[in-house]
């Protein structure tokens, strides 16, 4: 028997107000605080390679070596994070940035006798030096490593400094700064309003996109580098996660060479991190399946998007004697049901002879993805009735 849901007896609006307020302030503190230990750890880290690279042999290869040697040990010991370009990136931020910090000694180099202090306090022959946080040392706590990946990239110093101060006290997101860096909003400014427009006050600054700490913790960044698992359920919702678990079910059910591989598959290219569905491997076909399921209509955007994932699994994870990988993306709207197969353009004439009689048809699966979103939807909506 289906019962009322209970109805909740609220607290005073101030005593509300203050206690949201304080968890807010905490939850910001704690970004502030991972932000500027990242950035700084980071910028260090590439001051060490700089210089382990200009102090080494003159050999052409003896920095990719190194680089490669220590991007391996890091990722035994850390585990994800710490890739041969990862490192290579941190090594461009330090020389974009070497400026930023110049009073600091690496760790283990020589250092004045009177900083020769252990984290203890003790005196050591082994130096360990104890750096302050990032953000008292130039870099905003307000920005991500992702905004300073962007801002790395922007050749012209006078705009990059610009840049990383609107986005420090307009909130900008990562994506809202890279909109600005490819829309040339600093070079239209001084086009229209001269120098004099860089300065606040001078003109209408753009108010930043609203970022919950929840979602900045959630950074596969911030994850890495806090050694946390990446969970999959960080990013489905769970109306997403009841789709997709159906789905995965299906598709084992059918018993025509899937195997499961990964779920929430975490990739990057171009300097954007993505997350696809599912990924399955089709052992008669031999090839790649990758799932992108979205809610909502299906849009162009969708369709590239799958694409280079396409491209990117084509590049990355393909091995000699496997067949073209093919996409498949799902949309789940009120209206309709969508699925639609991406398959790039070398790989149509083997999809159209083979491939289909080993997978289910684009009719079937819209049918299917109807079919469970309105029995998730019922089942939802009696689990709130309760």
């Amino acid at each position: 028997m289906k019962g009322r849901k209970k109805e909740i007896e609220k607290v005073p609006d101030a005593l509300f107000e203050r206690v949201v307020s304080i968890l807010e302030q905490a939850r910001n503190n704690v970004v502030r605080a991972v932000n500027s230990n990242m950035v700084l750890a980071y910028w260090l880290i590439g001051r060490e390679i700089v210089q382990e690279i200009q102090g080494g042999a003159e050999r052409a290869e003896y920095g990719k070596q190194i680089v490669a040697n220590l991007s391996a040990q890091l990722t035994e010991k850390y585990g994800r994070g710490f890739s041969a370009p990862t490192l290579w990136n941190f090594r461009l931020f330090y020389q974009v940035y070497s400026s930023r910090i110049g009073i600091l000694s690496p760790p283990g180099r020589e250092l004045p006798e009177d900083n020769k202090l252990s984290l203890s306090g003790r005196e050591s022959t082994s130096v360990k030096t104890q750096y302050p946080p990032g953000d008292k040392l130039g870099f905003s706590p307000q920005l991500s490593w992702s905004h300073y990946r962007a801002l790395m990239r922007v050749e012209d110093e006078p705009a990059r400094i610009f840049y990383e101060k609107e986005a420090a006290e307009c909130g900008w997101s990562k994506a809202q700064l890279e909109r600005q860096i490819h829309s040339s909003y600093y070079q239209r400014i001084v086009a229209n309003h001269g120098t004099a427009g860089l300065i606040a006050g001078g003109r209408d600054q753009l108010p930043g996109e609203p970022v919950s700490a929840e979602q900045i913790l959630k950074s596969p960044y911030v994850l890495e580098f806090l050694g946390l698992p990446d969970s999959p359920a960080l990013h489905e919702t769970d109306f997403e996660q009841a789709i997709i678990d159906n789905l995965q079910s299906f598709l084992l059910e059918l018993g025509k060479g899937f195997s499961f591989v990964a779920r929430q598959k975490h990739i990057q290219f171009d300097g954007e991190d993505f997350f696809i569905d599912l990924v399955f491997y089709n052992f008669i076909l031999k090839c790649f399946l990758l799932i992108d399921l979205k809610i909502g209509k299906l849009t162009h955007r969708d369709v590239g998007q799958m694409d280079g994932y396409v491209r990117f699994f084509e590049d990355r994870f393909k091995v000699q004697g496997d067949n073209p990988t093919i996409g498949l993306i799902l949309c789940s709207d009120k209206s309709e049901a969508v699925a639609k197969y991406s398959v790039l353009s070398e790989g149509r004439q083997i999809f159209a002879s083979k491939y289909l009689q080993f997978l289910p048809s684009e009719q079937e699966l819209s049918l299917e993805i109807e079919k469970e979103r309105k029995l998730i939807e019922a089942a939802m909506a009696e689990k709130e009735d309760l």
